[in-house]
């Protein structure tokens, strides 16, 4: 698949999990897999709008899916404001829901629905998120 660049707003989730789930299928993931790398895609989409971009009109994120024979790599791009994973405590999901502290479930849902998730950030290449799930693995 090619990259395809959409405007930073909410108005584009659908289209996204659309591409994403279509992309999946090729690999041939089964509905519950579609559906979390859906969720993963949905996740950090709706961070990179509400976070990065927070402020910001005009924003660009850009999707680039690559497809094999096992794997599905999805990577994202933006320009807003750079963000330190490691920044983020894993939230304690255990805990009753008035107990929990807001924030950190996006990274922690893309962590647990996919194989791999890596983030890079540079003033040149902006900030890079990218979410592997591999065919017959568990994650």
């Amino acid at each position: 698949m090619s990259k395809i660049v959409f405007d930073a707003n909410f108005d584009n989730l659908d289209k996204i999990r659309e591409i994403v789930a279509e992309a999946a299928r090729q690999v041939g993931f089964s509905d519950k897999e579609v559906y979390a790398i859906q969720l993963a895609a949905d996740e950090a989409s709706s961070n990179i709008i509400e976070h990065a971009y927070a402020g910001v009109t005009g924003g660009k994120l850009e999707i680039d899916i690559s497809i094999s024979e096992n794997k599905l790599k999805i990577i994202m791009r933006d320009h807003g404001k750079p963000f330190d994973p490691a920044s983020v405590p894993e939230p304690n999901v255990k805990a009753a829901l008035s107990e929990r502290k807001i924030g950190g479930l996006g990274m922690y849902l893309m962590r647990k629905l996919m194989d791999e998730v890596s983030y890079e950030s540079s003033p040149e290449t902006g900030n890079i998120l990218t979410m592997i799930k591999r065919l017959g693995d568990s994650g």
